[in-house]
């Protein structure tokens, strides 16, 4: 199949899934605060099993408010990235143009959504919580980096989206029927995405040096390096909201384990899972070296393991 036709397959699927926020995803409804919003596969809750039911739940519900926030917070640089990125199709393959305005717009959308969805969830939960980074601060960091090392990250984060959705948030019959429903229409949308993701991505690349390529593998390990602190202040700041708001109490070796285990949870759903997808793995180990691999394993080493 040729690219164009990858291309028109993705124009074709968006026009069939297409949705709309208040009509098809949250249809009057607010988010239910009895069930768990993410499940223990994501969450990975099970590794602190002294955490009474009640406060389980709690801690699951800011981890899915922060998770819907960190998609909302990346979309804000996808956009951006997939909208500069089209320019290369202006007076060229306008099948490929059409596909990327559309997985754009898709993006706005999306960001709307989880604008929304950060709304509703601070109506049913204690004031207090904090979503510390700043989306535009945060694509500036991004977007000074390497249109590869960009695409990279990018086709990571859609690859893992997918696959959190498909392994853990649909099979899973106790999450709030509504935080379920949100990620069950992002994930229509962002299957598409992937695919034009891929595309990019290895199109930059057949136009990269040997030393270009080389320069953009130490931007990729750079830009995962900063989703790590990220995520190391997200985490602190999420695990200090929960102990101000829990029932509890919880021993300081307690609240030592609570830290440990959100920082965790956050690495492996935002760095961790989308490394290990095999799509991802092929697609980079397509392009880089032998010695690139092992330089990015060698950065990734403290954060998977």
């Amino acid at each position: 199949m040729s690219n164009t036709e990858r291309y028109a397959r993705c124009i074709e699927a968006s026009k069939r899934v297409r949705w709309e926020i208040e009509r098809d995803v949250i249809r009057g409804r607010n988010f239910d605060f009895a069930r768990k919003f993410l499940p223990d596969g994501i969450s990975k809750l099970d590794r602190l099993g002294f955490l009474n039911a009640e406060d389980r739940r709690l801690l699951g519900q800011i981890q899915g408010r922060t998770y819907a926030n960190m998609f909302g917070l990346v979309e804000r640089y996808i956009g951006a990235k997939i909208l500069e990125v089209s320019r290369d199709h202006w007076l060229g393959d306008q099948v490929a143009l059409e596909a990327l305005v559309r997985f754009t717009d898709e993006e706005l959308k999306h960001q709307e959504l989880f604008r929304r969805i950060e709304a509703l969830v601070a109506e049913g939960m204690p004031a207090g919580y904090r979503f510390a980074p700043d989306p535009n601060a945060v694509a500036q960091l991004v977007l000074s980096k390497s249109t590869w090392a960009v695409l990279a990250l990018t086709c990571h984060i859609e690859l893992f989206t997918l696959a959190h959705y498909r392994s853990s948030i649909d099979p899973d019959g106790e999450l709030s029927e509504l935080f379920k429903d949100v990620f069950l229409f992002h994930w229509k949308e962002e299957s598409q995405h992937a695919i034009l993701d891929e595309l990019e991505w290895r199109r930059e690349d057949a136009r990269l040096t040997a030393a270009q390529r080389d320069a953009a593998v130490d931007d990729l390990i750079a830009l995962v390096g900063a989703v790590d602190g990220m995520l190391q202040a997200q985490a602190k700041d999420d695990v200090d909201y929960f102990l101000k708001v829990c029932r509890g109490p919880y021993s300081a070796a307690q609240a030592q384990k609570i830290r440990e285990g959100v920082l965790y949870a956050y690495r492996w759903q935002y760095i961790v899972s989308g490394v290990e997808e095999p799509r991802f793995q092929k697609i980079l180990g397509g392009m880089t070296t032998e010695v690139q691999m092992q330089r990015i394993g060698a950065a990734l080493a403290p954060i998977m393991h």
